[in-house]
């Protein structure tokens, strides 16, 4: 096995890269003893052994409006970073999703001579489908994680490979429910929702409010309904609480986490989701849900007028079709949301027919993800 000290530059930006990194290390110093990380990473990928320089944190925004909110920060994190790497030059880079960051430095570092490995495409299949010259200016290798993504690359003449998504390796094929309840105490007759806001601060306040708002229409049918609010950190729970004490709603029977969303969706009969990685999670987890968002107006105007197909969750976006429901912004009310939770949570022809079609993008995307891309990885290392 080979033992020479090599040092790879990586950057992820929220926590969805975190885990992608954190496994990804773990399989490139499994392949190679002398390889040392250097970069952005939140508390799974310094506990893989990174060395970090700035806090994951400062890049979780998203949104133009959020964006342009904190440029100055992010753009003088990114001149910093460049100038380290280009002072400290590592053997290689890796940027983890993150692709309006990631990009720019990524592009500085390969006409320096730096290769660059990008891991996960950016989803130029649903918008901004011009950034594929920018992809090519800036990025030696793409790994994909989704099956309908390396033609792309191939026809613009970049290297890339299918991977397989990391979360289909580690989630089970068949959660266990009825466990997942008796560890949480929750009787296994009860009707249990799981509302899952975000991981971000910015999409829990926006989201807050009209879960609290659906939760309370929804006991109005179901008297006997729990909910499980899964959060990520102090400051989204205290916005979350905050919105109880708004809504005069601390009577609800609400139970707050801290983390544990996996945990949540395993004990749900439905789920309630912020669009994003988490639906690809309740997906795999066999679990019918209803996808939602809300951000700043001027956010969504422009991000609609660049959008190529109709879905937002990734679920429908990989099956090619409207496999569950998706309230997006203005859509997104208590009362259409309630409708929605209902319809589904009590269709059981429904629900049996969404885990025959989970099973088999689960099956699909299942490919030994982090070996894998460490495999495509190695070529790129010094010998």
């Amino acid at each position: 096995m080979l033992q020479q000290k090599i040092v790879i530059g990586i950057v992820a930006g929220e926590a969805s890269g975190d885990l992608l990194g954190s496994l990804l290390m773990a399989a490139l110093k499994e392949a190679h003893t002398g390889v040392q990380f250097v970069g952005i990473g939140g508390p799974k990928m310094q506990s893989a052994g990174m060395q970090v320089l700035f806090p994951m944190e400062k890049l979780a925004v998203r949104g133009y409006v959020e964006v342009l909110r904190h440029y100055r920060e992010i753009v003088g994190i990114r001149s910093k970073l460049k100038n380290y790497f280009l002072a400290n030059r590592p053997d290689l880079f890796i940027a983890v999703d993150a692709p309006d960051f990631n990009l720019d430095l990524e592009r500085v570092l390969k006409q320096n001579g730096i290769a660059t490995i990008h891991y996960v495409s950016p989803s130029i299949w649903a918008w901004r489908g011009e950034r594929i010259n920018k992809i090519k200016r800036a990025v030696s290798h793409m790994l994909a994680l989704f099956p309908h993504e390396p033609v792309l690359y191939q026809q613009a003449g970049i290297p890339v490979d299918f991977v397989g998504h990391p979360l289909a390796d580690i989630l089970p094929d068949h959660p266990k429910r009825n466990e997942m309840r008796e560890t949480m105490r929750i009787p296994l007759q009860a009707k249990v929702f799981a509302f899952l806001p975000g991981s971000r601060q910015s999409e829990v306040k926006h989201l807050a409010r009209t879960y609290i708002e659906t939760a309370k229409l929804v006991l109005q049918h179901l008297p006997d309904a729990r909910f499980l609010v899964p959060l990520v950190s102090r400051e989204t729970r205290g916005i979350f609480e905050q919105a109880l004490y708004d809504c005069d709603a601390q009577q609800l029977p609400i139970t707050l986490l801290f983390g544990h969303a996996q945990d949540a969706m395993i004990a749900a009969d439905i789920v309630l989701v912020a669009s994003g990685t988490a639906t690809l999670e309740c997906a795999l987890l066999k679990r019918p849900m209803v996808i939602t968002y809300k951000m700043p107006s001027l956010s969504w105007w422009m991000i609609k007028r660049k959008r190529y197909q109709p879905y937002f969750g990734l679920p429908n976006i990989l099956c090619g079709r409207f496999v569950v429901p998706e309230l997006i912004q203005e859509d997104s009310t208590p009362e259409n949301l309630t409708q929605a939770l209902l319809n589904l949570v009590n269709d059981k022809n429904a629900v049996a027919q969404l885990e025959e079609t989970f099973s088999a993008l689960h099956h699909t995307l299942r490919q030994n993800t982090a070996q894998k891309a460490a495999a495509a990885i190695l070529p790129y290392l010094p010998a």
